[in-house]
């Protein structure tokens, strides 16, 4: 998810880069954007060194990529916090006099206000005009604290905890939250990986990106998530409801399947599985000579794990009754990938299928991304387009669909 965390000039100001913090942990973009006074409390090189990203503060600033448009336009959510009584009467007026003040203007996502001042200025009439306004803007701002401020004084007006303005963010961003309460969904993520000597193996290009957002998805969705871990590019996200099981390979990827889906309500197959392997493993490195000849490798197939979930659950009955399925295609000559895609899904016998087009630079690595999801019951397909974020949350949106309607 991309994330704007916009910062005002306010003491608690230090409390953002906590904030700042759980949202990077979880897996997720952040770009902060401080305005000047800001950084009279934390520095850019702070901001800049817990983000990862570059910090911009005025509108002229990477003019040549329009930065003042793209940044409200591309977030998935925007957070300011703190926010002053100056920055919610300018935000109110409709004044962009910095970069945060364009991103107000520009942003379509989810907006949430963390206010933070002295407590004569949150109860002034003209603050609490204003933040009446923004929330009949569809806003959300929450309320400050009550608590000890700067110096001695003590009221209403400290910045609620980070932990908790995280939490509130979050749920402006699920709307399935609570849909899946109590559930237990096994998510698979990144790409499987075939060993060919001790060094060297056999891979593809998937990041994870995808299996990590479904499952920081469902958890928010109130799921219990059992995330399978092949290689992925990105940390796997730090979350009391998601356990993270790593394997390599795809006969690794099945055991763990059959293992920890038993009892669980939903499947979603979401990694990138290797269809071939090396016929032998070499104990050793492979030895490039000129002596010797290059090695030509013999490949066989590897185990078909969805297919082989969905036969355990028809046969045992002990695996989840809702198989979510992936499809990677790139279509060709005889056929696209929607084809391609119904075809896997009469074959495979799963009740939903998801499916994207891949290929280099698009979806594998990528943040963006379009899928088809396709359904065995004949529904009509749902296409979800954006940010691997955006995408996760539909999928996790038709899923409890799914679910709750059995």
């Amino acid at each position: 998810m991309r994330i704007v965390l916009g910062v005002c000039g306010g003491i608690a100001a230090y409390k953002a880069a906590l904030l700042l913090r759980l949202m990077t942990e979880s897996g997720h973009e952040v770009h902060v954007v401080p305005t000047r006074s800001a950084l009279n409390f934390v520095g850019e090189a702070t901001w800049e060194a817990l983000s990862g990203n570059r910090v911009h503060t005025d509108t002229f600033e990477a003019v040549d990529e329009v930065n003042h448009v793209l940044q409200g336009r591309n977030a998935d959510l925007v957070i300011i916090a703190p926010a002053t009584a100056d920055f919610l009467a300018r935000t109110a007026a409709g004044l962009a006099p910095d970069l945060l003040g364009n991103i107000m203007l520009t942003a379509t996502c989810p907006i949430l206000v963390a206010p933070a001042m002295h407590t004569e200025m949150w109860l002034n009439p003209a603050t609490q005009a204003n933040v009446a306004t923004l929330r009949h803007r569809g806003i959300t701002v929450l309320d400050p604290d009550s608590g000890r401020l700067t110096g001695s004084d003590t009221g209403q007006g400290r910045l609620p905890e980070p932990a908790t303005i995280w939490d509130h963010a979050q749920n402006l961003v699920s709307p399935s939250a609570g849909a899946l309460e109590g559930k237990h969904l096994v998510i698979s993520a990144g790409g499987t990986r075939e060993p060919l000597d001790p060094v060297r193996y056999l891979g593809n290009r998937s990041s994870g990106k995808q299996g990590v957002a479904l499952a920081v998805q469902a958890a928010r969705a109130g799921a219990r998530i059992t995330l399978i871990a092949a290689a992925m590019d990105i940390p796997a996200p730090q979350h009391p409801r998601i356990e993270v099981v790593e394997i390599e390979s795809t006969r690794q990827l099945l055991d763990a399947v059959l293992t920890h889906s038993r009892g669980a309500d939903v499947l979603i197959m979401a990694a990138a599985v290797a269809d071939f392997r090396p016929r032998t493993v070499g104990e050793s490195k492979i030895k490039k000579t000129a002596e010797q000849p290059v090695p030509v490798i013999e490949l066989e197939q590897t185990e078909d794990v969805l297919a082989t979930a969905v036969q355990t659950r028809n046969e045992e009955k002990n695996l989840p009754g809702l198989i979510v399925g992936f499809a990677a295609e790139t279509g060709d000559e005889h056929g696209d990938v929607l084809t391609y895609g119904k075809q896997k899904l009469d074959r495979k016998g799963c009740e939903m299928l998801v499916v994207n087009q891949v290929g280099v630079g698009r979806v594998f690595g990528q943040d963006d991304t379009e899928v088809t999801i396709l359904y065995a019951d004949g529904r009509e397909a749902v296409t979800a387009t954006g940010t691997k974020d955006q995408v996760a949350t539909k999928i996790i949106s038709a899923v409890a669909e799914q679910f709750s309607g059995r």
